[in-house]
């Protein structure tokens, strides 16, 4: 185990963690592992004692028990010979003429009575009847009303193996179609009546006892909640068990016992369990005793919990101690560790504070003469440029939302004229949706699905202005869900397409594709495609747009150019390589191809913009 411990300890880059880190997990190793894994080794020798102990002293039980039921069923093995002590019984016995039903009435009547002084008295309470089939007749003798038994022969009721008991046979509930009143459980001591002097069969006489002979014996060893007993014979038979349901079913396990004379554990039902056996020595039964180990050890787990919760306050109080001790030392690296992370993050307005001579304090110096000369070269080269860049980006952004608002609050205003209360409701639904896309997300990046969810919106609107002069179709083959794109990037160019081309056309028709790119470089990259079947663009006009997007787009702030401020963002945002081309032709429509890098969610930082390594 300390090797493994020692292997696992190499894999762990224990230099890439923290000063604190490193002392806290110095002490756990020291302390907390130590004194947990003693308290385990401890706790579990102690419950493994118990188990043996206990595994020896209930076999001693069941042995005293076993005795015990021998001598209960032994007291219980003579009382069949009374039969003979009766000269009137054996005549009724050996003579089988019954056809003076007065004579029958009166014999069977002489009896039932000796069955009922003999076998029924306070003597023999746990005898719950007796039965006497002889020659075609039936005399009995109950304590309460019974059903089911009777035979008109002299053969034995039943056909599954017996269990020999003595010069008796023992026979289970379920072998005989026998109930008494109110169901007590049963069993059925047998034994045939015979005539010695002609060696003749006279009959079978049946004893129904009931188990609770076996339950009162068995009393003090059953008194625990979930302890289990039971009585079965070598094959595995149940006589008796204190769950009335298992008697009669055959231990099919019996012959895996790696004992039938002491105590084993195993698994029933998944939980560890103790079982004791102890073999009769006069009788061919097995006596069982079954109980969960957990039980055996309810006060040990006391113990254990309590000593669990003492070593956890100790450990907190402990580990509290050595993490302050921890912090003193390594507050000012971590402080300082600390500033370094506001200026990764862009902050470079931060105060270095240099608490002592050492070297830490020597470290924070020189890290404050850094952060000094690097604020001079921001401040003279590259903060002026990049604060100008955000007000552009946000002007372009906030110069892009007026344009379509106009359309559609028009759209909306021209169905509500017509009364199409329908169509009004869902076009004000959908500019809803527009309007909190609009605002209520700051982020300059978001899911393609958005974006794309955003543009048939706007689409649908125009859908309801122009009828069937406009028709569009949206293909997305990437996973929209997972990649990112600047926002409003399609809008601009969706206006200008139906602007346009709704002057020109009787009907305007566009496509948008959402695909997937892998440059010539090897760069993963999204490509919207636009297309439309409108005018095209002028000559004129395309050599100019052609000379902007080659250009720096930020020094054109043309509001008419709306595709300008599309390849403007892009660019800003992913740099070059990406933006956008157009290819048109005058009367025959104009494509339009936005290209943008594959972005996750892992990619974007907590402003809504995309992570960057400097």
């Amino acid at each position: 185990m300390i090797n493994m411990i020692f292997k696992n300890m190499k894999r762990i880059k224990v230099n890439n963690n923290r000063l604190s880190t490193k002392l806290i997990i110095t002490y756990v190793l020291l302390t907390v592992i130590p004194m947990a894994l003693l308290g385990y080794i401890v706790y579990t020798q102690y419950s493994k004692s118990i188990e043996a102990q206990i595994g020896e002293y209930i076999p001693q039980l069941l042995s005293q028990a076993n005795d015990n039921l021998e001598n209960e069923i032994k007291k219980l093995e003579n009382l069949p010979d009374l039969i003979y002590s009766s000269g009137e019984v054996m005549e009724v016995l050996r003579d089988h003429d019954d056809h003076n039903k007065t004579l029958l009435l009166q014999r069977k009547s002489t009896v039932q009575n000796y069955l009922s002084n003999i076998y029924l008295t306070s003597n023999n309470t746990d005898i719950l009847g007796a039965f006497l089939i002889s020659k075609n007749r039936l005399f009995s003798s109950t304590r309460v009303p019974y059903q089911g038994f009777g035979f008109k022969d002299g053969s034995l009721p039943y056909q599954k193996d017996v269990v020999q008991v003595g010069n008796m046979e023992l026979l289970l509930s379920d072998q005989i179609k026998l109930t008494f009143k109110n169901n007590p459980s049963y069993v059925l001591l047998v034994k045939q009546i015979k005539d010695f002097d002609n060696r003749r069969s006279l009959g079978t006489l049946y004893l129904a006892v009931n188990v609770s002979i076996f339950e009162r014996v068995l009393e003090d060893l059953g008194r625990k909640e979930n302890t289990t007993m039971w009585l079965m014979d070598k094959q595995g038979k149940i006589i008796y068990h204190t769950n009335k349901e298992e008697t009669g079913k055959i231990i099919e396990e019996i012959n895996e016992y790696p004992l039938l004379n002491g105590s084993f554990s195993t698994n029933i039902s998944g939980q560890k369990t103790l079982i004791s056996l102890d073999e009769a020595k006069d009788f061919p039964w097995i006596l069982g005793h079954s109980i969960p180990l957990k039980d055996l050890t309810e006060q040990t787990d006391v113990v254990r919990n309590v000593t669990i919760l003492i070593f956890i306050i100790v450990a907190c109080i402990t580990t509290l101690i050595s993490v302050f001790f921890a912090w003193t030392v390594t507050r000012p690296i971590k402080q300082l560790s600390n500033i370094m992370k506001d200026v990764e993050t862009g902050d470079f307005n931060v105060e270095v504070p240099i608490h002592s001579g050492d070297e830490v304090g020597m470290l924070a110096h020189s890290f404050r003469s850094m952060l000094s000369r690097i604020r001079a070269l921001i401040q003279k080269n590259y903060l002026i440029e990049i604060r100008q860049k955000n007000a552009e980006l946000y002007a372009l952004q906030s110069q892009i939302n007026p344009h379509f608002m106009y359309n559609t609050l028009e759209t909306i205003g021209m169905a509500v004229e017509d009364d199409e209360r329908e169509q009004a409701v869902h076009m004000i639904t959908l500019l809803g949706r527009m309007m909190r896309f609009s605002i209520s997300n700051k982020d300059s990046l978001v899911s393609i699905s958005t974006e794309v969810q955003h543009i048939r919106d706007y689409l649908d609107i125009q859908k309801f202005r122009f009828e069937d002069r406009l028709t569009f179709n949206i293909r997305e083959d990437v996973d929209s869900n997972k990649y990112f794109t600047p926002k409003f990037v399609l809008q601009p160019i969706i206006e200008n397409a139906i602007k346009y081309g709704l002057e020109k056309r009787k009907e305007i028709i566009i496509e948008i594709e959402v695909v997937e790119e892998l440059t010539p470089e090897g760069r993963e990259a999204i490509l919207y495609i636009i297309r439309d079947n409108g005018p095209g663009i002028e000559e004129n006009k395309m050599i100019k747009i052609k000379e902007l997007l080659s250009s720096d787009p930020m020094k054109s702030r043309d509001s008419g150019f709306g595709i300008i401020n599309v390849f403007a963002r892009i660019v800003m945002m992913f740099g070059d390589g990406y933006g956008l081309q157009i290819k048109s032709e005058e009367e025959k429509g104009t494509e339009v191809v936005i290209r943008i890098p594959k972005t996750i969610e892992s990619e974007i930082n907590g402003k809504g913009e995309r992570k960057w390594e400097l």
